[in-house]
């Protein structure tokens, strides 16, 4: 299993576990997406990794950490999870773990107080894995379409 910074050839894959998470199916034509996905990986905060196993990719993250004004006296950083997932076919064999514990190290070397990641209320499975790894949930999130 390695865990790496995503690179464009990963662009196909990473949109195909996209849509696990929700987001746009692939396109009949994927040239704009790609070209999202390259503009993304082009961002100097960019933090988009995969995770190989079998020598395929089987799952992805995205996070930055940032800023946030806390205690009222001082900032201090975070770590944000906005996507995580693993493919189905490749779930159950520490993809997800993997992806997990990079993020953690990458966040402490960084010197965040907290990681805190999203999870739509349909992914059961993977509450179950955040609940193990000593995630707490703490609140809701809300979206507005615009």
């Amino acid at each position: 299993m390695n865990v790496r910074p995503a690179e464009p050839r990963d662009a196909d894959a990473v949109l195909a576990l996209m849509e696990g998470l929700t987001r746009p199916a692939v396109a009949d034509d994927p040239h704009p997406q790609r070209d999202a996905f390259f503009a993304h990986l082009g961002h100097a905060d960019a933090e988009v990794f995969v995770v190989e196993l079998d020598g395929q990719v089987a799952g992805k993250r995205t996070g930055p950490c940032h800023t946030t004004a806390e205690h009222r006296t001082r900032s201090v950083p975070q770590a944000w999870i906005p996507d995580l997932l693993v493919d189905p076919s490749f779930r159950r064999r520490g993809a997800a773990r993997a992806l997990l514990d990079a993020c953690v190290a990458e966040a402490r070397r960084r010197g965040c107080h907290r990681l805190v990641l999203e999870s739509g209320h349909h992914r059961a499975e993977a509450h179950r894995l955040y609940d193990a790894y000593g995630f707490e949930h703490y609140g809701r999130a809300y979206a507005l379409k615009l």
